[in-house]
């Protein structure tokens, strides 16, 4: 299954394809960001009230992976969103032709992480994985020794299609080549965490209280002895 790509999209250009493979092989001998992905891409602005970020099921739900939905027309409802926290999610553009009308992103062809000026589509992936009492999107570096970074999360878990609301510094951006939008969205952060900021094994755990001092156990009294005089 492939992701839907937009009416509006265009196609990558070859040159644009091998401008990125040359990315990768630049990432692959540096922990740093390359400097080559800089100048690849761009990225344009969206309208972040037209999509949702959705942890959906894989499967018999025992995992879930990344799918954006995107609502390009209004002339029929996309997606439609519960309340609270885990929030469900109904994927409505499944059960009609969405052509036209909504866009689905549904991996690595649809989506990456971008931070700053810098596309890292072949340095970083995407995952869902549950932590704790939690859901996380997680964007973990592929090449390199770059930071794990905490891209959005549902609040909750809980069976079914769920919503991933994006972490502080985090949202969507469309894209571009020559000035033209691709069927193809970031998610996009300004900067690299800061140490200790996004990382989940950053996050210190709670203080352990100290263990309580047990009351001292008074001597036995003796018995049987005479009383000293």
């Amino acid at each position: 299954m492939t992701s839907a790509t937009p009416s509006h999209s265009l196609p990558f250009p070859r040159a644009a394809l091998a401008g990125l493979a040359l990315a990768g092989a630049v990432a692959g001998a540096a922990p740093s960001i390359p400097a080559s992905a800089q100048a690849l891409f761009q990225a344009g602005e969206l309208d972040q009230t037209r999509f949702v970020l959705v942890a959906a099921p894989i499967g018999k739900g025992e995992r879930s992976q990344l799918n954006i939905y995107e609502q390009i027309r209004p002339s029929r409802a996309c997606f439609s969103v519960g309340e609270g926290r885990p929030a469900a999610v109904n994927p409505l553009l499944t059960t009609f032709d969405f052509t036209g009308i909504c866009g689905r992103y549904i991996d690595a062809n649809g989506y990456s992480v971008r931070v700053g000026g810098s596309d890292l589509a072949t340095t970083y992936r995407l995952m869902v994985t549950r932590s704790g009492t939690d859901t996380l999107l997680l964007a973990v570096p592929t090449r390199g020794s770059g930071p794990e970074m905490v891209v959005a999360r549902t609040g909750g878990v809980a069976n079914g299609f769920l919503k991933l609301e994006m972490e502080p510094g985090w949202r969507l951006m469309r894209r571009q080549f020559g000035g033209r939008s691709l069927g193809h969205v970031y998610l996009f952060s300004e900067s690299l965490p800061s140490p200790g900021g996004t990382s989940p094994a950053s996050v210190p755990a709670p203080a352990a209280s100290p263990a309580p001092t047990p009351p001292a156990t008074p001597a036995p009294s003796p018995r049987g002895r005479a009383p000293m005089l």
